[in-house]
């Protein structure tokens, strides 16, 4: 059930690039706060979940991280099918306030030697809107990109992972200034909330460019059509959900994984938090420059082809790569390994949005971007750095954590072929 690939005119460059914008600043702005989260998950841990264990602290802070992934679901489900009925343009609107609402509470939250079990309860709900409102933006963005350009729908879904990458670029460069320049006492006292004080900055920005940009023209075109997304993509695509969500599984995981690198630097391999941040920092540059590369690649030569060789890849060297860095721990090592996670990843989730959105037809396809994009997130994203931690603990052994991820690469090999050779998504 590929979609039709000519059913609209090339954008004006200038008009594309407000597109992008627009679809792509809601998601950057969530991957900001989650990776800012992740990133400070230490800090965090001591603020607002202090115990006696260290381990146990972390584990809490990283279980309200993980959490919030339950309530995706939801939110997929209610502004998936708004979009779906109402328009995308819509549905980012709403997605946007919701996740400024969240990033408010996070940032003026004061901490648990102040309020008590207020602040833990307060911080859990903004990370529960945080979810409700991410759980609509990815199948709302996707789906505006890819049906405002349908013949470069490689090209233009990339940006939504290309903001990612941007959003792992910005907090990283937060992380490695502000451990490199603020004492602990700064950090845990004040310093932590700043990035998410800029990513208030970055709200209204992304409301007012959403606010002026036009709806979809495939969306459009089928507007006076019936819609029941949510019947029609559960009762006649379950397999191309879990198709879309197998897709997605190692993809998210290394995304957490990334997430995790600074936490994982100073509690296993005993670096500085500065250079954990310094590695996260290039990984995000390789996410944002080569991720749009390689979706207008997958237009040229099919989104299957490039994602099968990258899971291959990841497959062959995720163990090789962590245990070099274990054997050998230092700045150039980490700063390579990162190098190469972020083109293993690039090379393998820029084709990935737009393979997904091609699995379902116009009239639903938001709801089924957004289901299957949020459970998977759920399943494999947000536990990750929960599970992460809880292998290495039980196990002792700090390579753990690449036995789950080669796990993940299988899977998503083996849906993506899926997908090839019966669904005839190219």
């Amino acid at each position: 059930m590929t979609a039709p690939t000519q059913t609209a005119a090339p954008e004006a460059p200038v008009k594309v690039r407000r597109v992008i914008v627009a679809a792509s600043i809601g998601n950057a702005l969530e991957w900001f706060d989650i990776l800012v989260y992740g990133f400070f998950a230490a800090t965090i841990s001591n603020q607002f979940f202090p115990t006696a264990d260290e381990t146990v602290s972390l584990l809490l802070t990283l279980g309200t991280f993980a959490v919030a992934y339950v309530v995706r679901p939801l939110g997929a489900l209610v502004l998936g099918a708004y979009a779906d009925r109402a328009g995308r343009k819509r549905a980012l609107m709403v997605s946007i306030r919701l996740m400024m609402v969240a990033t408010l509470l996070i940032a003026v939250m004061p901490p648990y030697a102040k309020i008590g079990l207020v602040a833990p309860i307060a911080i859990l709900i903004a990370r529960l809107i945080q979810g409700f409102s991410a759980g609509g933006e990815f199948g709302s963005a996707t789906a505006f990109l890819v049906e405002h350009m349908p013949e470069k729908r490689g090209f233009m879904a990339s940006w939504q992972f290309a903001s990612q990458g941007l959003a792992t670029l910005l907090a990283s460069a937060f992380g490695t200034v502000l451990t490199a320049t603020l004492s602990d006492a700064q950090l845990e006292s004040w310093g932590w909330r700043i990035p998410f004080f800029f990513g208030l900055l970055i709200g209204p920005v992304g409301y007012y460019i959403r606010r002026y940009v036009g709806e979809a023209g495939e969306f459009v075109k089928t507007a006076d059509q019936e819609r029941a997304p949510v019947k029609e993509t559960f009762r006649t695509q379950k397999d191309r959900m879990l198709v879309a969500m197998g897709a997605l599984a190692v993809s998210t995981a290394i995304s957490y994984f990334i997430t995790y690198m600074p936490t994982f630097a100073v509690k296993e391999l005993d670096l500085p938090a500065s250079t954990g941040f310094a590695s996260t920092l290039v990984t995000g540059i390789v996410l944002t420059g080569l991720t749009p590369v390689v979706g207008h690649l997958s237009d040229r030569f099919g989104r299957t082809r490039i994602m099968l060789i990258f899971a291959t890849l990841i497959l062959a060297l995720v163990y090789p790569s962590l245990a070099f860095l274990v054997a050998a721990p230092g700045f150039g090592v980490i700063l390579g390994v990162m190098f190469l996670v972020g083109v293993l990843k690039a090379g393998y989730f820029a084709p990935l949005p737009a393979m997904m959105a091609e699995l379902f037809p116009v009239t639903n396809r938001a709801t089924g971007l957004a289901v299957s994009y949020n459970i998977a997130v759920m399943l494999f994203g947000g536990t990750t750095p929960l599970i992460i931690v809880w292998l290495v603990d039980v196990t002792g052994n700090k390579l753990a954590p690449t036995f789950y991820l080669m796990f993940l690469a299988v899977l998503s090999l083996s849906c993506v072929a899926f997908a090839r050779r019966r669904l005839d998504i190219h």
